[in-house]
């Protein structure tokens, strides 16, 4: 196959501008990549399957594929998993993992088991989660946010994101058909804002939802930004979509651009509203808005008001999230009874509103708090809501 076939082949340049990661290589690209090689197809997909489904730690575990190509794998693509330097295990079951890249950098994911999200009627929902990172560090700056203050280090390769939820799914025995890996859901809300790493992030939903690999389906994959209004709109129309939720957290623009610098250089609501209107939903699909509930700040009747004239005509859900403390920053959580008054506003209002309780504050593993820090070095108020 000649040079220009096969750099047109899918998923082949997101595979050399991860710097040749094979695990950031599509199945169709594996098979392009395979037979360039001089062999066939179907062994370009038995390497995918063998990474993607069954998490082989090397190529010499790939019995089904000829052992000359082993050889060759080995080789010239060998495996290399994010590893897991440390753990850091809650009292409630969740687990923090940072991850060691191939490079020495590291990045955290974080296992959630059982999660529980409550709703109108003291209705709970629950599932498995893992959520994952997009980038080392984070560039937004929101001022809430520890991982803000580590600034950007660098953006992370599709193998490099798709790699952290098959290191979780093989680390805690989640495996495809057993039970539940078939409820698992995946949000990329860790380090980074994602839409500023558009084409790693798309390449790993891409990946993960592969029918021959983890097969996830894209509804239970979401999408967590801070409002990059141009990525937004070009998330609507990717044909493999997960689910999209916006970092919303204030009521109104003075109030956002101060807990989120980054808001006035998108177009302000006028910008970021337009494009969720616009956003095309599934037939029972709401579009989600994480609002961080900051004590004396964003947090009164007269906030629940404003975000209920906001979200007007918009079919939403809104996710509540009691800010998870951090030790450099100053806020303040709200009282239980502040957090159940501001989701009554908004239930009242007809907007479906949810309450996030915060998972692994002992070992900074909730909302906002991963900054790559080793647990038991502060002291945190296990009594927030």
């Amino acid at each position: 196959m000649g040079q220009m076939a096969l750099h047109a082949q899918p998923g082949l340049d997101s595979f050399a501008a991860a710097g040749g990661d094979p695990l950031a290589l599509s199945r169709e690209g594996w098979g392009a990549l395979l037979q360039s090689w001089g062999w066939e197809r179907f062994h370009g997909f038995q390497a995918f399957r063998a990474l993607h489904r069954r998490h082989l730690a090397s190529w010499d575990e790939a019995r089904e594929v000829p052992r000359r190509l082993r050889e060759q794998l080995e080789n010239r693509l060998p495996i290399i998993w994010p590893v897991i330097d440390e753990r850091f295990i809650s009292g409630d079951g969740t687990v923090r993992s940072l991850l060691r890249l191939k490079d020495g950098e590291h990045v955290e994911a974080v296992f959630l088991p059982d999660e529980v999200f409550e709703g109108p009627a003291g209705l709970k929902r629950r599932r498995t989660t893992l959520c994952i990172s997009s980038q080392a560090g984070c560039p937004v700056n929101c001022q809430f946010c520890l991982t803000a203050l580590l600034g950007l280090r660098r953006n992370l390769g599709a193998g490099e994101i798709a790699g952290q939820v098959l290191t979780l799914v093989h680390e805690h025995g989640l495996r495809r058909g057993t039970g539940p890996c078939d409820r698992l859901n995946v949000v990329y809300m860790g380090m980074g804002e994602p839409m500023l790493n558009y084409e790693a992030v798309m390449q790993s939903v891409r990946l993960l939802c592969d029918d021959e690999g983890l097969a996830l389906p894209p509804r239970r994959v979401t999408i967590s930004t801070a409002g990059i209004v141009e990525k937004i709109r070009r998330f609507g129309t990717e044909p493999v979509r997960p689910r999209l939720a916006i970092s919303l957290n204030a009521s109104s623009e003075d109030q956002r651009q101060a807990l989120m610098p980054i808001h006035r250089g998108q177009g302000g609501f006028a910008a970021l509203l337009a494009a969720a209107r616009e956003f095309p939903l599934a037939k029972r699909e709401r579009l989600t808005f994480e609002y961080v509930l900051l004590a004396g700040i964003n947090d009164t009747d007269a906030d629940a008001g404003r975000l209920l004239q906001l979200l007007q005509g918009i079919r939403a859900k809104v996710n509540l999230i009691p800010w998870n403390q951090g030790p450099e920053l100053s806020w303040q959580t709200p009282s239980p009874e502040r957090v159940q008054g501001f989701q009554a506003r908004l239930l009242a209002g007809g907007l479906p509103a949810f309450v996030r309780r915060p998972r692994g504050l002992d070992v900074f593993a909730a909302c906002g708090q991963l900054s790559r820090r080793r647990a038991g070095a502060y002291t945190i108020n296990m009594q927030s809501p």
